[in-house]
Parts: structure tokens; C-alpha cells; sequence
């Protein structure tokens, strides 16, 4: 992990931007802890050539259930001055997501990883309960009991639910009907995922392609749902991740079966095309491509 030692007085509103930074260390050693796997792709990506490595995105999932859906955790960042950046509408899973802009912050052009790097975004989604069957309803909320969604922060930086593990059955009557959101019931707030900032990297990694190869010949198992390398339509958001391991859970019934835990990913923003002349050590994160979508057409 870096030093939380900042080079630079930052320009931060909201509150202290050491204590911000160390939440998302936290986080992000709970997150390693807890997936074996991506860890060893972190510290794979973080040891070749002494990488130095800047965050993309943190991702996070939910559950709409009164106290417990996107508010209760980005209540948090936005009094650091995070951002809503736009919104992330999935029908067919039953998902809402938002996404969110970070802080300004000065960060030194050494700057990297959580220490003195640039400032993740956060990408949150919540799982539309109301609109899951009446059973899956009613398993949820037997669980999520009013006011415990104010812990969600510390939910996340510990990796524990804040509620009681479902029976064996239970979690498998929701996750033959969205797997999502059998994910948030059982995972709760553990990040999701997080993404390395590709167009930060340097050295060969900074070609996506050469990732993808890397990743493959070291017996890394990737996404290839929608086609290893995800494009967005104007090309200028390259995307590929990871599969989620699966780990093993014992459930409260004492049954003990394998689900899915959290993946990571690598994100790449090229420069938008009306800066596409600007010299290279001229660009900025505001020159390249910005939202999250894939399908903007």
C-alpha cells in the first residue's frame, strides 16, 4: 500500500483529505483480503517494472430497501465533495446505478495509488427490490431491519454484513432470479470492483491489448460475456475485467456452498476527439473520454 504522507496542501473542501484517503485504503485492503484472486492481479500489476498505479473506479453494490440502497453509502463521499456524475439504468437486472465525479484535489505529477494519486470515481448500484418476486421481497426484508444501513461505510471498510447470513435456500431462491442481487445479500458492501486507470499506466501495460495478453498467459480467467474487451460505441471507453471468483460461504443453516466475491478491471479513456492534437504530457483526465456508458449512441 502507499503512504498516506500527502506531497501537496490540497485544494479539499468537506473535510480532512487524509481521512477520506484512508477510508478508500481501508476499503481497498478489505477488498484485497477478502478475493484471493484479484489481489494477486493487484500485486502482479503493482510489481512489473515498479508500476505506479492510479484507480479508475470503486464500485459498490446495494439493495433498495428503505435505508439501505445508494444513499446510504454516498451520503459519505458527497459531504467530501464527491459528485453525482450521471446515471446507469439497467431494467433487465433490476439495477439503478449512479456514478460519481471525485473532488478536486492537487495531485503531484508523481502522484499514484491511494496516497497521493488521483481520487477514485465511485460507481454505486442498488438492486430495485420492490420489483423482485414476492418471495425474494420478503426474504430480503426479513434481513434488513430499519436504521442498519447507517453503518454502510463502516460495513465496507470491515468487509461484514450488517445483517444476519440467509439459510442455503433462502440465498439461492434469490439468486436463481437475479444474481445481482444475490450478490449485495451476500457480500454486502465489500466493493464490488475496482478498476485500474489504464491510460495511467505506463510502460506496455498503457496498451490494453498487452493486458489482455499478460492476464491470459499468467492463467487469469476473464470476462468474456459481450467479448473480452468491452468498447464503447463512440470508442473511446475500452473496458475488460476479471471473472468473479467464487469462494466458499458457509450459510447460516451450516451448509457451505461457493459464490461469486468481487473481480477487477481495467478501464482505458482515450482522449476525446477535439483534443486529439494536444501534445502528451499536455493531457488531462478532462481531456479524455468522461461517463461510463458503453452504448451511447
Amino acid at each position: 500500500m502507499d503512504s498516506l504522507d500527502l506531497a501537496h496542501t490540497p485544494s479539499f473542501k468537506g473535510g480532512s483529505e487524509t481521512f477520506l484517503r484512508n477510508v478508500f485504503e481501508n476499503i481497498l485492503k478489505t477488498y484485497l483480503r477478502k478475493n484471493p484472486t484479484t489481489e494477486r492481479i493487484w500485486e502482479l500489476i503493482q510489481s512489473l517494472d515498479n508500476e505506479k498505479i492510479c484507480y479508475d473506479h470503486f464500485t459498490f453494490m446495494t439493495l433498495k430497501v428503505e435505508g439501505y440502497g445508494i444513499d446510504s453509502l454516498s451520503s459519505f463521499f458527497m459531504n467530501y465533495g464527491y459528485k453525482i456524475g450521471g446515471g446507469l439504468d439497467f431494467p433487465k437486472k433490476k439495477l439503478r446505478g449512479l456514478w460519481f465525479s471525485p473532488p478536486d484535489v492537487i495531485v503531484p505529477d508523481d502522484g499514484h495509488g491511494l496516497g497521493n494519486g488521483p481520487l477514485p470515481r465511485l460507481v454505486m448500484g442498488e438492486i430495485l427490490v420492490d420489483e423482485l418476486s414476492p418471495e425474494s421481497q420478503a426474504i430480503i426484508r426479513k434481513y434488513l431491519k430499519p436504521e442498519g444501513g447507517k453503518q454502510a461505510l463502516l460495513s465496507s471498510i470491515l468487509g461484514s454484513l450488517i445483517w444476519e447470513k440467509p439459510t442455503w435456500s433462502e440465498f439461492k431462491q434469490i439468486a436463481e432470479e437475479n444474481e445481482l442481487a444475490a450478490w449485495a445479500f451476500i457480500n454486502g458492501y465489500t466493493m464490488n470492483h475496482l478498476a485500474f486507470a489504464v491510460h495511467r499506466l505506463k510502460h506496455r501495460f498503457s496498451d490494453i491489448k498487452c493486458i489482455i495478453q499478460y492476464l491470459e498467459e499468467n492463467g487469469f480467467d476473464l470476462n468474456h460475456d459481450g467479448g473480452v474487451l468491452k468498447v464503447s460505441t463512440d470508442g473511446l471507453l475500452l473496458q475488460v475485467s476479471s471473472i468473479s471468483e467464487k469462494l466458499p460461504v458457509e450459510f447460516a443453516d451450516g451448509v457451505t456452498k461457493l459464490v461469486p466475491a468481487s473481480y477487477i478491471e481495467f478501464t482505458d479513456r482515450l482522449v476525446l476527439p477535439q483534443f486529439k492534437e494536444l501534445p502528451y504530457d499536455q493531457i488531462k483526465e478532462f481531456h479524455r473520454r468522461e461517463d461510463f456508458a458503453l452504448n451511447n449512441a
